[in-house]
């Protein structure tokens, strides 16, 4: 991970705190082409934890933790994340493994960010 991956990992973890009151305890960011691609680990909260214990409770975490996180950039574009990369948001794909806490978001932007930053 490079230091424009590195601080890319920042500002996902800052916009989670900001919107969800958590970011995970580890974030590793890769760029290709124009994704960035960054794997979670730590997400779940000490509640959401409990909550995981139940088939019925995985099913409501996963659900929050994928379409509701994608609701939440949709309504709150990344503006920091798309100043800092000079180039436009596009699109947001989320998943997550509740058992293992990991998660894997692919943000999707209008130009190639592993071209520009990962020569």
């Amino acid at each position: 991970m490079n230091k424009y991956e590195a601080e890319f990992s920042n500002l996902v973890r800052t916009f989670r705190k900001k919107h969800m009151g958590k970011g995970p305890s580890k974030i590793t960011t890769t760029f290709c082409k124009n994704w960035a691609i960054c794997e979670m680990e730590g997400n779940l909260s000490p509640v959401e934890k409990f909550i995981s214990g139940t088939d019925d409770g995985k099913q409501v975490l996963r659900s929050a933790r994928t379409e509701m996180v994608k609701e939440l950039y949709r309504k709150n574009p990344p503006k920091e994340m798309e100043d800092f990369l000079g180039c436009e948001y596009v699109d947001l794909y989320v998943d997550i493994d509740i058992d293992r806490d990991f998660g894997m978001s692919i943000f999707v932007f209008n130009d190639n960010i592993e071209e520009k930053y990962c020569k």
